[in-house]
Formats: C-alpha cells, structure tokens, sequence
C-alpha cells in the first residue's frame, strides 16, 4: 500500500507515496526538453499517419495524401537502371563472346555483371570467387577443365548443365563402375595405382605397369592414352593431380568402383542470353579460362 507523499530528507525532493523495503520513490519530473521532443515524436507520427502508408485494413491499406509507395520507388528506380544499362545490355545480347571479351567497355560491364550473378545463382556450390566445394564441386579458377574451358565451352555449359535431364544439350558423360564385375578388386586397386602414378602420387611399394596394360583397354578410350583426358567427352585429366572426388587412393579406388556423377541445371531457361554471356565472361577471367 502507498504511503503518504512526504519530502526526501536527504534530497529534499517530493516522494511518490510508494515504498518497497523501506526504500521511498522519489518523484522526479523528467526534464522538459525531453517532454517537448516527446509531444513533438506525437505531433510528428499524426503528421507521418496523414501523409504516409500506414494502417493496415485487411488486404489494403491507408494511402495518406501523398499517395507515396515504398513498392513503386523501388520499380521506378529499377526502370532508371535498366533503361540505363539497356545500351550495354544490348550490346552484350548482339557480339559474340571474342568481341564482348575484346571490347573494354563491354568486357568490364559483363565481368562485374557476372560477378553478381555469379554470386546469386553459382557461388553456393562453386564457391566464392569459384573456388570449388569439396564433393563434386570443380573449381573454376584454376587450368582444369573437364569440358572445356575456352569462351565456347563455358557457354555451352552454363547454358545446358552437365546431365540435366531436362535440357536435350545438356553436357553428359558416364563412368562405368567397374565394381560391379567389369573388374576385380585386385584389377581396379592396380589401376588407381597407376592413375595416381600419372601425377607422381602413386603409393610406396606400388607397381603401376599391372595396372597401364588394364588402363590401356578399360580406360584410354576416355581418357586418354596418357591420361590427359578428353573435354569432348567430359572424362578429366587424371596428369595433374586436381581431384574432383579425392586423391587419396582410397578415393580412387572408390571412383573407379563406383563412380559419382556431379550434377549442374541447366541455365538457358532460367536466366536471360545476355547473363549467362556475362557469366560465361566472368568465369572465363576468374584466371583459368583457356
């Protein structure tokens, strides 16, 4: 229960009346320069709800006189950029790659263009800057290549994905798994012996020749006689010890086995013909385009 309103003897200031364990509630005004900007906040919200969108009332809301919309600035500001961007989006959309790439203006606008598109739609499984993910996720920023890496090349593999079911361009390869009885455990261990030896990481004690003669008739046809690989058919490299999938031998035994298939979407029905220029143009200068 409040007590009576008595003065602070300490203080000399006028109590609230309230008291809880013996200690009394000054009564202290807040200072009025903080009263006047309160009242005005109130004044300025009154003001704020006449002019400006503010009551929600279902599925509409209060316009305010000034009929301002947070939505329609945004489209306007858009329409500004696009209407701006339209003469080198243009110019993208009628050169061909070679003359995107040998035009300064052009070449800078497509390479940061395709940055930000690279980070949108890319990036969540090559990595910033393409740097690759561990699991099937080849870097894009280095000299290796599984399709390609020239202008042409990347295009066609943005625009078409690698084994897209849905696209009937689409990049595709198979590996058999030469697991399930076109080898024996033995045959494939000597193979991944002398895969790895390609790259100077063949095992202690291994003996590749066993394994040259079975790559010879298994594997060449793919990927090379010296196991360079072929891009037209998609089959990587196996000389320069870029592993999409692992190089431990226990990871090319696995692959040989029982081998995985990476999977990209298709880009051509998901994005405009001038971005997947602009990121064929950007992945191309990430520093490994051929």
């Amino acid at each position: 229960m409040p007590t009576k309103v008595e003065k602070d003897q300490l203080t000399g200031t006028e109590t609230t009346g309230h008291e809880w364990d013996g200690i009394k509630e000054l009564n202290t005004p807040l200072p009025k320069w903080w009263v006047y900007v309160f009242y005005a906040t109130i004044v300025w919200s009154l003001g704020y709800f006449v002019l400006y969108p503010a009551i929600p009332l279902g599925s509409t809301y209060t316009k305010g006189i000034l009929g301002w919309s947070s939505r329609e600035q945004v489209e306007e500001q858009l329409a500004r950029a696009e209407e701006r961007q339209a003469e080198f989006l243009n110019g993208i959309r009628e050169s061909s790659l070679p003359e995107i790439v040998d035009d300064p203006t052009l070449f800078q606008f497509a390479r940061q263009g395709g940055a930000v598109y690279f980070a949108d739609n890319c990036a969540a499984c090559h990595g910033a800057g393409g740097m690759g993910n561990p699991g099937g996720f080849p870097v894009l920023a280095d000299d290796a290549w599984i399709w390609g890496g020239d202008l042409e090349a990347i295009h066609a593999t943005i625009r078409h994905g690698v084994r897209w079911d849905d696209d009937p361009d689409t990049r595709f390869s198979m590996m058999p798994a030469y697991g399930d009885g076109l080898l024996t455990a033995e045959e494939i261990g000597q193979v991944a012996d002398y895969v790895l030896s390609l790259s100077g990481a063949a095992p202690e004690g291994a003996d590749p020749a066993a394994g040259a003669e079975i790559f010879a008739v298994q594997c060449a046809a793919c990927h090379g006689e010296n196991g360079t690989g072929l891009a037209d058919l998609g089959a990587p490299n196996l000389t320069d010890a870029i592993w999409l999938y692992g190089g431990e031998r226990s990871d090319v035994v696995a692959q040989i086995t029982n081998p995985q298939h990476g999977v990209m979407p298709s880009w051509a029905n998901r994005l405009d013909s001038e971005v997947v220029k602009m990121l064929t143009v950007y992945v191309h200068s990430l520093g490994g385009g051929q």
